[in-house]
């Protein structure tokens, strides 16, 4: 267990807001998802979903399950954050980093399947007290390892805060938490960010000017105010006025407790240096006297590999980018539509259909149907709609037909197609061919 000094005198930090994604009561009644992960306890809530303790059937490994709502995420027009996380998370090894294991989804829902780190949030640990000063820096060192590293690779976190670190059962850390990062790509023409985003708490005074920001930079400043908080115990700008803090941060004037080492002030100071230009570095935070001390850089782990999106293979170095679409449709593939969207439930008193077929289409579900619609009328069949499902009926019962179209991302749809033809070949002959054109074509095969 880590060592934490009590000293109830200052003021606690807030707690993290819950977020969507919530798991249903009859999701947790039914809690093996997709025959691979049983289901356990919530364990805690993020910016963008809830997450969840699961256990591998097949190897009894515990992982932590992020659930996140696809509905909350087209609605609330997150679906550049849930791109930006996946990618930037499956490319990340590192021994102090959250690895992301598989993505895997239903219907309604995405499954981030993550490293179980054991030791919960360092959050957790501070509520209880500050840390001593070696173990402030025994922390630091890790976390400047993982956001170096991150650097290394275009990322910048943009959001990091105690709430975003985790322990595993070594007590080491691990970083977590990237739907508000960036990459490379994001960065202006004038070599700056721009977006507004981070805790208050531990936003850098660049942000606040409204001026552009260097990604390396503010991850920097809230490194430094993180390494205040595990020494001090409580933040160094605060006020329950807002505005208040804002200026203190802009000011970047704060007081060291009494207990602080003259070797780590001098590198707070350089930490929460208000100018971006003479802040301090990575690499010249990796001189530091008062870091050095007992420092030994780990390497990532480049054995690691994401495993998949669907449980086929995927080449982890090539990263879709513009083809999402492709890859996020895969995750629903393994499932085969068994958990909410039951067809068995839908045809029943219909006879039964024997024969399925599904693709992938950017058309309209409305384009879709209607020209299955047509179809069925210049055959003499009956058709009947009702929402993004229609049902077609032969001649003496010889041919039905059931589709039904559901959005898998904001521009792909997917349709499933259950059929049950007695003889001849209408499926074939007359609807295929004339849906066919509707098919999905991106610059490879959808697997």
């Amino acid at each position: 267990m880590p060592e934490i000094l009590d000293d109830s005198s200052y003021p606690s930090l807030s707690d993290v807001a819950a977020a969507g994604g919530e798991i249903t009561p009859a999701e947790l009644a039914n809690s093996n998802l997709f025959g691979k992960y049983e289901l356990g306890k919530l364990l805690g809530c993020g910016a963008f979903g809830k997450v969840y303790h699961a256990r591998d059937t097949n190897t009894g490994q515990s992982v932590a399950i992020k659930v996140v709502s696809k509905q909350r995420i087209l609605k609330g027009g997150l679906t550049a954050h849930v791109k930006r996380e996946i990618s930037i998370m499956r490319r990340l090894r590192h021994p102090h980093i959250v690895r992301l294991y598989e993505i895997l989804a239903t219907k309604t829902k995405i499954y981030f399947v993550l490293e179980f780190a054991k030791g919960g949030e360092l959050f957790a640990k501070l509520s209880k007290g500050r840390f001593s000063e070696d173990l402030s820096q025994r922390y630091f060192q890790q976390l400047i390892s993982a956001v170096g590293y991150c650097h290394s690779r275009g990322v910048y976190h943009r959001d990091l805060k105690p709430e975003n670190l985790l322990l595993d059962e070594n007590w080491d850390l691990k970083v977590t938490d990237f739907g508000l990062s960036a990459v490379t790509d994001q960065i202006r023409p004038d070599g700056l960010l721009h977006t507004l985003c981070g805790t208050p708490a531990y936003v850098a005074p660049e942000i606040l000017a409204k001026k552009g920001y260097d990604g390396a930079k503010v991850d920097v400043w809230s490194c430094g105010i993180i390494l205040f908080v595990f020494n001090a115990g409580y933040l160094p700008f605060n006020d329950t006025n807002l505005m208040t803090m804002y200026r203190k941060i802009y000011k970047g004037e704060f007081r060291c407790p009494k207990w602080t080492s003259p070797e780590l002030k001098r590198l707070l100071t350089r930490l929460l240096d208000t100018n971006p230009v003479t802040r301090i570095t990575i690499e010249e935070i990796k001189d530091d006297p008062w870091f050095k001390k007992g420092y030994q850089e780990v390497k990532p782990d480049h054995e690691f590999e994401f495993k998949s999106w669907s449980g086929s293979d995927f080449d982890p170095d090539s990263f879709p980018g513009s083809d999402f679409d492709r890859y996020f449709l895969n995750a629903f593939d393994i499932i085969s539509f068994s958990s909410g969207f039951n067809f068995t439930d839908l045809l029943k008193g219909n006879g039964g259909f024997v024969d399925k077929e599904r693709f992938v289409s950017a058309e309209s579900p409305e384009k879709i149907i209607g020209k299955i619609e047509a179809v069925a009328k210049i055959e003499g069949m009956e058709a009947e709609r009702s929402g993004a499902t229609v049902t077609v009926e032969g001649q003496n019962g010889n041919f039905r037909l059931l589709a039904e179209v559901n959005r898998l991302t904001e521009r792909l749809v997917i349709v499933e197609i259950q059929k049950k033809e007695i003889e001849g070949e209408i499926w074939k002959k007359k609807f295929k061919p004339q849906i066919s054109g509707f098919v999905y074509q991106g610059e490879e095969p959808i697997a």
